[in-house]
């Protein structure tokens, strides 16, 4: 009975991770570029009761154990990186990726990090950067009497210096990221991710070409959230959390009973 109160323990623990997990996915329904998350888990180590094999008389053995296990941890939070909906901005910096890929972005500290969100403003110097002022990387400097700037489905920047369409200058192209493993993408915050999976496995390449996808200007990428199964895999996960308690009280009373023997 004490060993079922541990178990159930873990479970609870296990479900409470589970919330934890959903509860971020719906907080950030909104949030441009976010990926969902998934909690997973796997069980513990088992007690053996009896292996199988073992003798259980003259000339005879046990056609199975009999192991009791000890329950569950978490193993991982996976991150889901569909795509997202696509949204109409009719802003010329918003840029969506249509496919795999990531913005690469500089931090102060000269790291590079990488996003889903396209959302660009122009800082003082007229570098394209994200909302919190780090630099699209590699950097693109918007000329401040450019009257229209175009971003094509293949990253290249360019700018329309007057009315008529005859001065058009390129300012560079966007490149993106991606690995195979996206496993090695570690959230942290901001929008960012932060790949921990070892450089040699990131790639680097053009939008459009073999591996990547297309850029769109004037769209961004919606959270890839679904309302609907979030709310499914809570009530689901609220029901395994009150299975687990129930074990708890059943272990208890158990005991109480056993302690009123005489």
């Amino acid at each position: 009975m004490s060993r079922a109160l541990y178990t159930a323990a873990t479970g609870m623990h296990a479900q409470q991770l589970k919330i934890d997990v959903i509860a971020n996915n719906l907080s950030n329904v909104n949030t441009d570029g976010f990926k969902r998350s998934r909690a997973e888990f796997q069980d513990l180590i088992y007690q053996n009761l009896r292996t199988a094999g073992a003798a259980t008389g003259v000339d005879l053995t046990a056609p199975v154990g009999v192991q009791v296990g000890l329950g569950v941890r978490p193993a991982a939070t996976a991150r889901n990186f569909e795509q997202g909906d696509m949204k109409s901005t009719s802003n010329a910096l918003d840029v969506a990726i249509e496919g795999s890929g990531m913005f690469q972005v500089q931090l102060p500290s000269s790291e590079t990090v990488f996003t889903r969100n396209g959302s660009f403003k122009v800082d003082p110097e007229g570098r394209l950067v994200t909302n919190d002022g780090y630099p699209l990387e590699p950097s693109i400097v918007i000329p401040r009497d450019a009257v229209e700037v175009t971003i094509g489905l293949d990253g290249v920047v360019t700018a329309r210096m007057d009315e008529s369409g005859e001065n058009m200058v390129e300012l560079g192209q966007i490149t993106l990221a991606d690995a195979v493993n996206e496993g090695g993408f570690e959230s942290i915050g901001r929008n960012l991710f932060r790949f921990v999976g070892g450089s040699d496995a990131l790639r680097v390449g053009v939008p459009g070409s073999e591996g990547f996808g297309n850029l769109a200007q004037g769209f961004l990428e919606a959270s890839n959230v679904k309302v609907v199964e979030e709310m499914i895999a809570m009530i689901s996960g609220q029901r395994a959390y009150e299975a687990n308690s129930k074990v708890i009280q059943t272990a208890d009373q158990m005991m109480e009973e056993t302690n009123r023997l005489r």
